[in-house]
């Protein structure tokens, strides 16, 4: 447009001007001022207003349109030149600018990257949802197998108990095979549950949780002191799967066990939070946990231990968390004093 322009400023009246006629008649888009020799408007094309006839004559706000719209054209280019016919005399000039158009265009390659990064990250977590679907199909179905394949002994081992009373061998004895044998039961019983949705049902907390610590208080070393710091009598009630639910607790007081050394403190506390949640604190004297892996430590596959495969606090995480629409977090801890980990359940 600016080299039609100067052809059609050319004072050579010989010279063939029809294309740059034709170019500057079709332009619909480029926005065009024209000033007199001492920069006074004298006309205007193709600018975002109706507004016709002289400028002295336009409303103020017209006016002031155009001054800053002819400031900024001064920026953005140099004016074409017009010249008196037959003469080297200036008569005025012609700013202009790059359209709108042209403006949107300048951002229309960025546009589509970003459109092309959009795809491209739906379509990597489309491809990693579906592994991870995948290796979560795989350890549901060897879950399920260790389950049926425990279950054949477990049945034969009752037998066996059941001899073993015959023959009257002592009866505390028989007790606690019985008890190994229950264990060995709920283990398989989780296991089947891996992969499938629990039913939930409305149990007392505080009771299916002393469950859960007796029997570790019972196999545990004596060196660790444990203590239950709630009535045993009190009843505070959640939506849970008892089964899952004794294996968080379980998994924890292991974890504090472990972080301890076999040595230390142990406390479980169970209470109601208004009315509306509940909330089992697990805490220990062990080494505590950085506040820099207090989310890390959720994740599968991390341990702090040489012969770790760091899944009990991830599946704890998933059977609180998905499962029991709850939360598990660490309430508080630190390094090498101990650790103190909350689970919240809604309270029913």
């Amino acid at each position: 447009m600016a080299m039609a322009l100067e052809n059609m400023n050319n004072p050579d009246l010989n010279a063939d001007i029809t294309l740059e006629g034709q170019i500057i008649e079709s332009n619909v888009n480029i926005p065009m001022i024209r000033t007199d020799k001492e920069g006074n408007i004298e006309a205007w094309k193709n600018l975002d207003f109706e507004s016709n006839g002289f400028y002295d004559d336009l409303p103020t706000g017209d006016r002031l349109y155009l001054t800053r719209q002819l400031e900024r054209m001064k920026k953005e280019n140099t004016p074409v030149v017009i010249r008196e016919h037959n003469s080297e005399e200036i008569a005025g000039f012609i700013y202009y600018r790059d359209s709108d158009l042209l403006n949107k265009l300048q951002y229309y390659p960025m546009a589509l990257l970003l459109i092309l990064l959009l795809f491209g990250t739906v379509i990597y977590l489309v491809f990693k949802s579906n592994k991870v679907a995948e290796q979560n199909k795989l350890w549901a179905g060897m879950a399920k197998e260790t389950a049926h394949q425990i279950g054949t002994p477990l049945s034969s081992l009752l037998g066996w108990v059941e001899i073993l009373r015959m023959e009257n061998t002592e009866e505390s004895t028989v007790a606690e095979i019985e008890k190994d044998i229950d264990r060995l039961n709920t283990i398989a019983d989780r296991f089947s549950k891996i992969g499938s949705t629990p039913n939930l049902e409305r149990h007392n907390v505080v009771l299916e949780t002393k469950k859960a610590f007796d029997y570790y208080q019972s196999r545990s070393s004596k060196q660790v002191d444990f203590q239950f710091d709630t009535d045993e009598d009190a009843k505070i009630y959640a939506m849970i799967n008892p089964q899952l639910f004794s294996w968080v607790i379980e998994n924890l007081i292991k974890n504090a066990i472990d972080a301890m050394e076999g040595k230390g403190n142990l406390s479980i506390k169970v209470e109601s939070k208004s009315g509306k949640y509940v909330q089992v604190l697990v805490s220990d004297t062990g080494k505590g946990i950085p506040k820099n892996l207090y989310s890390k430590i959720f994740e599968p596959g991390f341990t702090t231990k040489k012969r770790g495969w760091g899944l009990g606090l991830s599946l704890t995480k998933r059977i609180i968390e998905d499962y029991h629409r709850g939360r598990v977090h660490v309430e508080k801890s630190e390094v090498g004093k101990g650790t103190t980990m909350s689970v919240i359940l809604k309270e029913m």
